[in-house]
């Protein structure tokens, strides 16, 4: 079996978060939006640095419902552990009680973060993560050990833009 590419697994990370949001899955979207999400678009077009936050909160409460998620489009490029997914689709939902319906295009930058206890994203500065690069960094880590560490779970959208 072909060893995935992280091309494979940007298209993956894309599948579950769009599943999560249309779910409602808050502990999902939790473990695939990093800390630092900024969202830029619609209404305002403002930049929120507390999107993850705001997220997460409008899909704990069923503030924000999505009822469809339709993707046109993806493409995706990647340098190095770093990659970028645009998304061009349908959004239907409701929010706040009111429905909508956009044709949107996000914008996604993701990074590849490796998981210093399996089913938990890293917290930087983790005893864990710091004892595995030094082991590493010393030669007396596994290679095969941090490649099996990172998955398609460990891919964190850290910016989303849309435009209508």
């Amino acid at each position: 079996m072909a060893e995935r590419t992280l091309e494979d697994e940007l298209y993956e990370a894309e599948r579950r978060l769009q599943a999560a949001m249309l779910a409602g899955d808050v502990e999902e979207l939790d473990q695939l939006l990093d800390e630092r999400l900024v969202f830029t678009g619609p209404p305002d077009g403002q930049c929120h640095t507390d999107a993850k936050e705001l997220d997460l909160r409008n899909h704990r409460s069923r503030t924000q419902v999505m009822t469809e998620v339709t993707q046109e489009d993806l493409t995706v490029l990647v340098a190095g552990s770093t990659g970028v997914t645009c998304f061009l689709g349908t959004l239907k939902g409701t929010f706040a009680g009111e429905p909508f319906a956009l044709r949107m295009r996000y914008t996604r930058t993701w990074r590849r973060v490796r998981l210093a206890h399996p089913g938990r994203p890293r917290q930087p500065g983790d005893h864990a993560d710091r004892r595995a690069a030094r082991r590493a960094s010393r030669g007396r880590g596994s290679r095969s050990a941090l490649t099996r560490e990172i998955h398609c779970g460990n891919l964190r959208s850290v910016v989303r833009s849309g435009l209508r």
